[in-house]
């Protein structure tokens, strides 16, 4: 079963991926699709309010936050990783629970990025957004290096995020039932 739809001008199908018995949700990776990311890198950076670097959770938004900051000339922007790396000079740790990640997990800031953020405004993007438990680790992350979220953006927009109001999106993205209807 695929979910077929138009993202950022381009035709897309989305296999439709087992969560629960009874949710299903379209599986969207922008993994190795360039024709994609450059275009949604173009659509969302058309949306961004004013910002002074981007920020994503490793890993699936790396090569859209690559695009966008290529695109917009920034020299710089920052990951929020799954695990310390040895050359972070310290770390900011949240913990966040994701939909499509089984179990609990962290995310790490390095403290020499959080020193740049600081007093900083920070546009957070993902390539989906749907319960928002990584959106708001996040944000909780930008918030303890002391710059101001400026900005929340996506490609798709799953299920209650829709309805959100301070998050900026290209496409909706609706959750399945086990059949492939829409919920």
């Amino acid at each position: 079963m695929e979910y077929k739809m138009n993202i950022a001008g381009l035709d897309r199908a989305l296999p439709l991926c087992k969560v629960t018995d009874d949710l299903y949700i379209g599986a969207f990776v922008i993994f190795g699709d360039a024709e994609l990311t450059v275009a949604c890198a173009r659509e969302l950076l058309k949306k961004a309010p004013e910002y002074d670097y981007i920020i994503t959770a490793e890993a699936k938004g790396i090569p859209l936050i690559h695009e966008m900051a290529r695109q917009h000339g920034d020299k710089k922007y920052f990951l929020a990783r799954k695990k310390p790396k040895l050359y972070m000079t310290g770390v900011l740790e949240v913990t966040v629970n994701s939909i499509t990640t089984a179990g609990e997990q962290k995310l790490y800031l390095d403290t020499a990025d959080a020193e740049m953020m600081k007093g900083k405004k920070i546009l957070i993007v993902d390539d989906v957004i749907s319960t928002g438990e990584s959106l708001a680790a996040v944000e909780e992350l930008v918030k303890q290096t002391g710059a101001e979220v400026c900005g929340k953006m996506t490609i798709l927009a799953e299920g209650d995020a829709q309805d959100r109001d301070d998050i900026i999106y290209l496409e909706k993205l609706p959750l399945f039932n086990p059949d492939g209807s829409i919920k």
